[in-house]
C-alpha cells in the first residue's frame, strides 16, 4: 500500500508540492533549489498571484503553525488575512499568549 502524500511548500517560489512524508529526506525545490517546508496533508495553497496570502501563510509557518488533520476532520482555524495576523499579534502581546497559540485561536475575547 502507498504511503499518503502530504504538502511541502517553498515560500520564496510561492509554490506548493504534494509528496510522499519522510523525516530521513529533505525535500528541495526543484524551481529554486532552496529546502521546502513541511505544512501538513490538510494544506490548501493560496492561488501564486495572492502576494497577501502567503505573506500570510509565512507568518504562519515562521510561528511553527502547520496544517496536520485532527479527529474531527481538519486543521482547525488558521487566519486567512494579514489583518487576522495582526489582532492576534495584538492579543498575544496584551495578553502574554504565546503568539503561535493566539493564531490559531478562532475567536479572541
Amino acid at each position: 500500500m502507498a504511503h499518503a502524500k502530504t504538502s511541502y511548500v517553498c515560500l520564496p517560489c510561492r509554490a506548493s508540492y504534494k509528496q510522499p512524508y519522510g523525516r530521513e529526506r529533505q525535500r528541495i525545490c526543484p524551481r529554486c533549489a532552496e529546502p521546502l517546508l513541511h505544512v501538513g496533508s490538510a494544506f490548501a495553497a493560496p492561488p501564486r498571484r495572492d502576494r497577501a496570502a502567503w505573506r500570510t501563510l509565512s507568518v504562519l509557518l515562521h510561528a511553527g503553525v502547520r496544517f496536520h488533520k485532527s479527529c474531527c476532520g481538519g486543521p482547525g482555524y488558521r487566519p486567512r488575512t494579514v489583518r487576522e495576523v495582526r489582532e492576534r499579534m495584538t492579543y498575544a502581546e496584551r495578553t502574554g499568549e504565546p503568539f503561535a497559540h493566539a493564531l490559531v485561536r478562532r475567536d479572541l475575547p
